[in-house]
């Protein structure tokens, strides 16, 4: 393999974390707002507790994958390390708003999640307006 073939492959051989994280942000980013929505139907309907419970134990998971896919962005990747952090703290932020609804303190729990939904949506605007965000 000559040298031209060796630099042309790594770039695709890079790019796969990179198109990770871009789809595991925008499926960060609907969770977050079917949260939104399920939190809506705990006043609507009898089964939106259970509804809105689990989809936050979903939130949670894929948070959990957000965290991952950034740190591979990171890692084998070799691209920027600045997705983690956003990453983790999204994933930290899920847990505690999980933990105070769970204990019914919805003065901070629903402020929370729209904190969670904002730096969501900032978080998947930095992903994506990654060079070579395509």
């Amino acid at each position: 393999m000559s040298a031209q073939h060796t630099i042309a492959a790594r770039p695709s051989q890079a790019a796969w974390p990179m198109q990770v994280l871009r789809a595991v942000a925008v499926l960060h980013v609907a969770a977050l707002l079917f949260q939104a929505v399920t939190a809506g139907m705990l006043l609507s309907s009898p089964g939106g507790r259970g509804l809105h419970a689990a989809s936050g134990m979903a939130l949670a998971v894929i948070g959990l994958l957000h965290l991952a896919a950034a740190i591979l962005v990171w890692r084998p990747g070799r691209g920027p390390a600045a997705f983690i952090a956003p990453a983790a703290l999204l994933l930290v932020f899920t847990i505690v708003a999980a933990v105070l609804g769970e204990m019914h303190v919805k003065t901070v729990h629903l402020p929370l999640g729209v904190l969670l939904f904002g730096g969501g949506v900032a978080q998947l605007i930095r992903v994506m307006a990654r060079p070579g965000a395509k």
